[in-house]
């Protein structure tokens, strides 16, 4: 596969983002384009006629679920007014169908059967040969079914949408309803050796103990780091909304109505389990979401710069309680969060993914993206412009003391959902 060619409509559209932020942000504007552009520019492989595409993530050269579809977000408006644009999207949502439907327990794959991996010599798990890792993320089966869905919103063309969608939707509802009793009905474990302890699920790979709450089981986090408590809340949050997304198009698309039915019953399920497991009482911030529960009276109060967040609810659809939201979002943008850091450069949230008082791009993009306070987006926005260590690049993490000193220099998500931030602050002032 060769690096697809990049559609003039959107080199027309980051060219003016360069010229609106020249206007009203100039330490803005020589990032714009370059990040807007980044994905489409660097990480897509395909050409026409070729079945479907390969979405690298960047500096890694393996395609995961969520990042391919958080990655071309950005260009999705346009897929109604370009042709161009349209056929790489649908060519992406076909290779995401195909990877679920090759194995859904894993977040990342090959760009062909070539049996490469993250580190499959240590890996006790089944080996498929076009697996890059089998890291279990519930967010990765959320992924492609948002994609469809905003491809569909965006171009109102039932053509878009792959065949194989309602056969890709029965895997994941199939999936998702044996991990809601994980114990005692999933085959899944994941151990690897000589690695982290982040890397690899205790109990024998099977995680720690869980109770049933509604909510379906996760291994790993977004990070790629293993999950302290089974019930990653973000994640299930996803993926009520992505039910829902899903019910959506199998009845008003293909006619799936009893298929229908059983995503929005799970959807209820998931969406009850994180309402009455999900909240905890904070003793300054009151009721809050939990970033992880074990249905069994433990929570983990954190939130990580990785999306599906907490932070990110808002952006991602999750009808929840406002008031919970405000007050988690109060919670995660404090001391109070293990992960928030505030230093001489910038402040806001990282990762246990990452060293100590890193602070991700990505989690300030998704602070604006979800703010309505015209003074936090624009001092999140000059904070990016003033981070990305000369590069005029986004990164993955860097130090909030000194941003010379950062990880993954190219990591293509991060450029888009900034692009997307770009986009739409200009879209709403233009």
């Amino acid at each position: 596969m060769e690096h697809v060619r990049i559609p003039e409509i959107l080199v027309q559209r980051a060219e003016a983002l360069e010229a609106f932020y020249e206007k009203y942000c100039p330490a803005v504007a020589p990032m714009a384009k370059q990040c807007f552009l980044n994905t489409i520019e660097t990480t897509v492989l395909w050409e026409r006629g070729e079945e479907d595409a390969f979405v690298i993530t960047g500096d890694i050269p393996a395609m995961w679920l969520r990042d391919s579809a958080a990655q071309l977000h950005t260009y999705l408006p346009y897929a109604a007014q370009s042709q161009e644009v349209r056929e790489i999207m649908v060519s992406v949502l076909r290779r995401q169908i195909s990877q679920v439907l090759t194995d859904p327990y894993a977040n990342a794959f090959n760009e062909s059967a070539n049996n490469r991996g993250w580190d499959w010599d240590n890996d006790i798990t089944e080996h498929n040969p076009w697996v890059w890792e089998r890291k279990y993320e519930v967010d990765s089966l959320c992924a492609p079914i948002r994609f469809a869905y905003s491809l569909y919103q965006a171009t109102k063309d039932e053509a878009v949408l792959d065949a194989r969608f309602p056969e890709m939707v029965r895997t994941v509802v199939s999936l998702w309803k044996t991990e809601q009793r994980h114990e005692e009905q999933s085959p899944y474990s994941f151990v690897r050796r000589n690695c982290r302890e982040s890397d690899t699920l205790p109990c024998e790979g099977k995680g720690n103990p869980v109770s049933y709450t509604g909510m379906t089981w996760s291994g790993f986090r977004p990070s790629d780091d293993r999950c302290l408590y089974g019930y990653l809340v973000p994640s299930n949050m996803m993926a009520a909304v992505s039910l829902e997304e899903a019910a959506e198009l199998l009845e008003g698309v293909f006619g799936e109505k009893e298929l229908a039915g059983e995503c929005r019953a799970l959807q209820r399920e998931i969406t009850e389990g994180i309402e009455k497991y999900g909240v905890v009482e904070h003793p300054e911030y009151g009721k809050i979401y939990a970033y992880e529960t074990d249905g069994k009276g433990r929570h983990l109060l954190m939130d990580d710069a990785n999306v599906p967040s907490l932070l990110s609810m808002p952006y991602l659809g999750y009808r929840g309680k406002l008031a919970v939201y405000e007050n988690t979002r109060r919670f995660v943008l404090s001391k109070e969060n293990p992960y928030f850091y505030e230093g001489k450069a910038a402040r806001g949230v990282g990762s246990p993914h990452t060293p100590p008082q890193y602070i991700w791009p990505i989690a300030l993009c998704m602070q604006a993206l979800t703010s309505h306070d015209e003074q936090e987006i624009w001092d999140c926005l000059l904070r990016l412009s003033e981070t990305h260590a000369g590069t005029n690049f986004m990164h993955e993490g860097f130090d909030c003391e000194d941003p010379s000193q950062f990880t993954r220099p190219w990591f293509a998500w991060a450029n888009s959902l900034f692009g997307e931030l770009l986009d739409k602050i200009c879209t709403e002032r233009s």
